[in-house]
């Protein structure tokens, strides 16, 4: 397989690093996200349940990678 730096890369794969950083800092699925108010996954949540939401996440994640970006107007320049 040949993989250059310079090569653009997918927006899949862009979705999964935005998808590692949220979790990761959200304490998604794991043991001590119930010590982190307002974040994370409740202990008492079934797998299946994060599972669900991980998924979730990971298409708004996608949508956020996927969304064009609106080019400044010149009449928004200062």
């Amino acid at each position: 397989m040949d993989s250059s730096n310079n090569a653009p890369r997918r927006s899949e794969d862009i979705a999964l690093d935005l998808l590692k950083f949220v979790a990761a800092h959200a304490n998604l699925g794991s043991k001590s996200a119930a010590s982190t108010p307002g974040f994370g996954v409740p202990s008492s949540t079934k797998s299946e349940d994060q599972i669900t939401q991980v998924l979730q996440l990971y298409a708004r994640c996608r949508e956020a990678v996927e969304a064009p970006i609106d080019a400044p107007t010149p009449a928004a320049k200062k």
